[in-house]
């Protein structure tokens, strides 16, 4: 009997059929024809390989994929195909609550924890082996977020499928053939904590109290499937359906110690195989490219045409190709930043955020334990969300800071003032909240304390804000805005400046990340973070008509703090408060350009020109080469002050290929971190922070401004456009241009009512009410 879809999985094939009108009333039928042929090789939003990935090599050759919470990497080997299944909740260590004799939290994985896999599945295919076979070729379809492998053995082509399912919350394995052919083999689910191999399902629990699971389940047709001992059996199969989920009892809760106590994660993984398997693999495919493109299909960028010599090769030649021959490839760098899209999609939705390595793993010991990383990582991965047309993937990052927000304060009442914290309050009061540099998912810090961690999360929650306009988002962050804003009114030293009888408020002693004194008093980091803390505050307290005077409190302090200047000594911008450099030149953070991105305070055209030329001095003496997540970060800086082609080269650097762990992009497109000589890791902060610095290249915003083309580099100028961009104010462009150009923008208000749309010094204001848009031409007069 055919299996009968869900009221779900009917609207979303109607919703890919266009036929959401007339959904009909179900009756078993034959399969339905596959929803998609195989993608265009030359698509810029698909990617191709000519060889499976390594099994001992899975980090840098692996494929992705994911529901936001469930992810694995896929190795698409024809005989052997194996996936490394991460839970975004899979963590070791705990609440993490005291100090070292240094004033540090403690920072390992026995006391602060790691993120970990959930388990390894292998479907075992003998006689298909890659020397068995010939044709053999791999896609991701960023579309529809869909992995492809296809080959021939003896005469016959055979084909698989892998994606993860957001609505069914499984991750699924479809084997077909052309004709004629049959699979038989073998499906094997083990932990990779101990446990063991399980023939359909496993759970065991973690010393900290977290519980933990994961089922399988294979169906097939034209053949017979077994559960044989530790494994399942199938023999003689025209098709092979293989499905896989699995999860956590964590929860968001801080009352209940971020545990759930009544759930049972195997109990739930095998109820969710089960559920899924009750519906045709096509049907769960089209469920969940239903779904996928929902997100995926909001931004759509052309930035020219590339060669036909370009689109034919795999893209593994391509990225060679592109480093060693340095011509531009305009559509693998437009696939590049769909990646990145993808990669959002694939790993922040409805569960914990993105943190050092996203939602993928290939191990249980990732560095840094696969943290969140306050000083620049944890916002990097977000900057790109709301300007690409993915608003609903920020509200991890969102959830996340609420779920924490009661344990943070617990940890700063109890311990920021201890006397063993190089960075407590010489003030001797202490209030509100605040962070250490690394946090993880159980209310615990690491490492140093951060002092200004609150401003920076707290000012990268108020741009979703500024881009959404969601007063129920304002709502839910107003507890956190105020929180920080009284840790800082208790923190400010009040100091004279030199030489002047003026009095300033600076922040107290604290390291400018990461590097240079431990105790320096009113560096520029902190300075500006605070300073736009601050400001926001005071909108959203209006905004709200809550705390009116406390929020004159903090207008008053804002007006007295002291401003970063220009050093009369270097001509930088000055980091420490100080004429001199007191830190590395070329130094990876550039913690001191925050005013410039991701703030706003210095701005070319409405800055003292000094001012700009100190940011812009400052910037070209730290260099064009560094790790991905800070050439992304310079790429945005360098848009931000129109330089076209510094922008341009940093996202070049990012995209050549790493050889040998060294900096750059690996085989699957992951970028590689350089740790030490020879070896690297996989952060994925450069995967989403280039993408943005991609689009700020392409249109800048802030409330009340819109400036299209700012930093159009020469490769892409000839033609292209965007559609889908988001801009702060409440509003989302498409754009064309020809001939570096602006030929059309189309404004559209999803919120917004008043802007001004600029661009070659002409602007133009554009008033609408919210849904409707404007089209704008004729950008030269």
């Amino acid at each position: 009997m055919t299996p009968e879809p869900s009221r779900r999985h009917l609207l979303a094939l109607a919703a890919t059929t266009g036929a959401l009108a007339t959904l009909p009333t179900y009756t078993a039928t034959a399969a339905p024809d596959r929803p998609d042929s195989l993608p265009d090789e030359g698509s810029s939003d698909t990617l191709w390989w000519q060889a499976p990935a390594d099994e001992h090599s899975m980090i840098e050759q692996g494929l992705p994929v994911g529901n936001g919470r469930l992810g694995a990497l896929a190795s698409n080997d024809p005989g052997r195909e194996l996936l490394l299944v991460s839970d975004a909740t899979m963590w070791t260590g705990g609440r993490n609550d005291t100090l070292d004799a240094d004033g540090q939290f403690p920072y390992g994985r026995a006391d602060f924890g790691s993120f970990t896999l959930l388990a390894r599945l292998t479907v075992d295919l003998p006689g298909h082996d890659l020397s068995a076979v010939h044709g053999y070729r791999r896609t991701l379809d960023l579309a529809r977020g869909v992995v492809t492998t296809s080959y021939v053995r003896s005469g016959v082509t055979y084909r698989r499928e892998i994606f993860a399912s957001h609505p069914d919350d499984v991750i699924v394995l479809h084997f077909t053939q052309g004709g004629g052919g049959r699979y038989t083999g073998s499906v094997t689910l083990e932990g990779t904590h101990g446990e063991g191999q399980a023939a359909v399902s496993f759970g065991a629990a973690f010393p900290n109290g977290l519980r933990y699971g994961a089922a399988v389940k294979a169906y097939g047709s034209g053949g017979r499937v077994t559960v044989n001992g530790s494994r399942i059996d199938f023999s003689g199969c025209r098709d092979l359906t293989v499905l896989v989920s699995g999860g956590t009892n964590y929860t968001p809760d801080a009352r209940t110690d971020y545990r759930d106590p009544a759930l049972d994660p195997e109990k739930l993984a095998r109820a969710k195989v089960r559920d899924a398997a009750a519906h045709q693999a096509d049907v769960l495919l089209r469920t969940h490219v239903a779904d996928h493109r929902a997100l995926f299909g909001r931004l759509d960028l052309s930035l020219g045409t590339s060669t036909a010599e370009q689109r034919a090769r795999d893209t593994w030649e391509r990225l060679k190709a592109r480093a060693r021959d340095g011509v531009p490839d305009p559509e693998l760098e437009a696939t590049y930043l769909q990646f990145g899209r993808y990669l959002m999609i694939a790993g922040s939705r409805d569960s914990l955020p993105l943190g050092l390595q996203g939602l993928w793993l290939d191990g249980n010991d990732p560095d840094w334990m696969g943290d969140y990383h306050t000083d620049i990582n944890i916002q990097m991965n977000y900057w790109m969300a709301d300007r690409a047309g993915l608003a609903r993937s920020f509200e991890a990052l969102t959830d996340y800071c609420l779920a924490q927000l009661p344990s943070w304060t617990d940890l700063t009442r109890r311990l920021f003032n201890d006397p063993r914290n190089r960075y407590r309050n010489s003030t001797g009061k202490n209030a509100g909240w605040t962070v250490a540099i690394s946090t993880n998912p159980n209310g615990g810090g690491g490492w140093w304390w951060h002092p200004a961690g609150n401003a920076w999360l707290c000012n990268s929650l108020w741009e979703h804000y500024e881009f959404t306009g969601s007063r129920t988002h304002l709502e839910r962050i107003y507890p956190l805005l105020k929180g920080a804003c009284e840790f800082w009114e208790a923190r400010l030293l009040t100091t004279t400046l030199p030489g002047t009888s003026r009095e300033v408020l600076v922040a107290d002693s604290d390291w400018s990340p990461e590097h240079g004194p431990l105790d320096a008093k009113g560096i520029t980091y902190a300075q500006e973070l605070v300073w736009a803390l601050f400001g926001n505050y005071c909108v959203a307290a209006a905004e709200l008509k809550r705390d009116g005077g406390f929020a004159d409190t903090v207008a008053g302090l804002r007006k007295r703090l002291y401003l970063p200047q220009v050093s009369p000594k270097t001509g930088w911008l000055e980091e420490w408060m100080s004429p001199d450099n007191l830190g590395e030149t070329t130094h990876r953070h550039l913690s001191p350009l925050v005013g410039l991105f991701p703030g706003d305070r210095i701005r070319p055209g409405s800055s003292p020109s000094d001012l700009v030329a100190g940011a812009t001095a400052l910037l070209t003496a730290r260099g064009t080469e560094s790790f991905g997540w800070a050439n992304a970060w310079r790429a945005l800086c360098w848009a931000r002050l129109k330089n076209a082609q510094n922008a341009y080269q940093l996202v070049v650097n990012n995209l050549r290929p790493s050889s040998d762990g060294s900096n750059g992009t690996a085989f699957n497109l992951f970028d590689i971190y350089e740790v030490d000589k020879g070896r690297g890791i996989f952060q994925i902060d450069a995967n989403l922070g280039t993408p943005a610095a991609m689009i700020e290249m392409l249109l800048y915003s802030r409330p009340g401004h819109i400036e299209l083309l700012p930093a159009l580099p020469d490769a892409w100028a000839a033609s292209g456009s965007v559609t889908g961009v988001g801009a702060r104010g409440g509003f989302v462009v498409d754009l064309r241009w020809r001939d570096g150009k602006p030929s059309e923008a189309r404004i559209h208000s999803v919120g917004g009512r008043t802007t001004t749309v600029e661009f070659g010094g002409t602007s133009r204001t554009v008033t609408l009410r919210p849904g409707a848009s404007v089209t704008l031409k004729d950008f030269t007069r």
